[in-house]
């Protein structure tokens, strides 16, 4: 058999007409080389029989009999992978048929050992379309520091995610996800990754992805436990400078203790850890008050008013 230039790796569960699309966008890509193996992530009968009428030989489905959970299903992708390279796809999104070839010729040319190529992508709602990963990343920035410092309001505007991600096969299987998260699993391994030596992050300009943001969709983001998301960023401390571990805690645990109504103790609590333990600076103090003052239904009206004049993009950047 050929040996395929990319293979891509689609966890799922329980979404068979979801997945299908998923699916279809894999194998609708411009390069023809691929395979895509989809994990189905424990018993789920309807899955493997809407997967079994697909009919292209380039799809594998590995129907596993226990759950294990997002990071592993991804993990026994990358053990099955015959491919030098791996993409993620979550099953309820999707790619522009140019994205693998796009980020095959952005990797070709990145002079590091790993190259780690993500892409711009589109988050869509009912509403409107947002532009994601909007701000590219800074000569020399830390990883860290992309992913959680905002230079402004703009929603997703440093936005990775597994369904943009590109990277050797050999590096998953040197540093894989992380099993057990319930979330953060994309964050946690870029971050894991790049203390690796020779492993260069690259983000591709181009709307390569369509991330779907449909109101009341499952998705393991859109879990409000703040207290996780602290004590996940207190245990990987190590992997954030002290101005990334204060805006995580202004962006990402006063959003999700707003979202569950904590009261006072919590931001408090919340104000000492982003104080005595980060590195505050005054962007991220304001988002600080800000997420924890103003009303969610406030916010979103300003989310979508800033995501309307974020998808006005120059069509070049757009990959159809």
């Amino acid at each position: 058999m050929t040996v395929p230039l990319v293979s891509a790796v689609i966890p799922t569960r329980n979404r068979p007409d979801i997945v299908l699309r998923a699916v279809q966008s894999a194998l609708g890509q411009s390069i023809e080389n691929l395979e895509v193996i989809v994990v189905i992530d424990g018993p789920d009968k309807a899955s493997e029989d809407a997967l079994s009428a697909v009919g292209d030989p380039r799809l594998q489905v590995i129907a596993l009999q226990t759950q294990v959970g997002g990071s592993e299903a991804r993990n026994t992708g990358v053990r099955a992978a015959r491919a030098p390279w791996v993409a993620f796809l979550d099953d309820d999104d999707e790619w522009m048929p140019g994205k693998l070839e796009r980020q095959l010729q952005a990797a070709g040319v990145v002079t590091a050992k790993y190259p780690v190529i993500y892409s711009r992508f589109i988050g869509r709602s009912r509403e409107n379309d947002v532009v994601m990963a909007a701000r590219l990343p800074g000569q020399n920035e830390p990883v860290s520091e992309y992913l959680f410092c905002r230079t402004g309001l703009s929603f997703g505007e440093t936005a990775l995610g597994t369904s943009e991600l590109m990277a050797p096969t050999a590096l998953l299987r040197e540093v894989p996800f992380m099993i057990g998260l319930r979330k953060h699993q994309d964050w946690d391994w870029v971050l894991r990754a790049a203390q690796t030596p020779g492993v260069k992050l690259h983000v591709v300009p181009d709307l390569l992805a369509i991330y779907h943001m449909e109101e009341g969709a499952v998705r393991v983001s859109n879990n409000a436990e703040w207290r996780f998301s602290l004590e996940w960023a207190q245990q990987r401390r190590h992997l954030l400078t002290p101005k990334a571990y204060s805006f995580f805690l202004a962006t990402e645990c006063v959003t999700r203790a707003k979202r569950v109504s904590a009261g006072a103790k919590v931001y408090l609590f919340l104000f000492r850890e982003f104080l005595f333990r980060g590195s505050p600076r005054c962007k991220s103090l304001l988002l600080f008050l800000g997420f924890a003052l103003v009303p969610i239904e406030l916010r979103n009206s300003l989310r979508t008013l800033l995501a309307q004049r974020s998808i006005k993009q120059p069509a070049e950047n757009v990959s159809k």
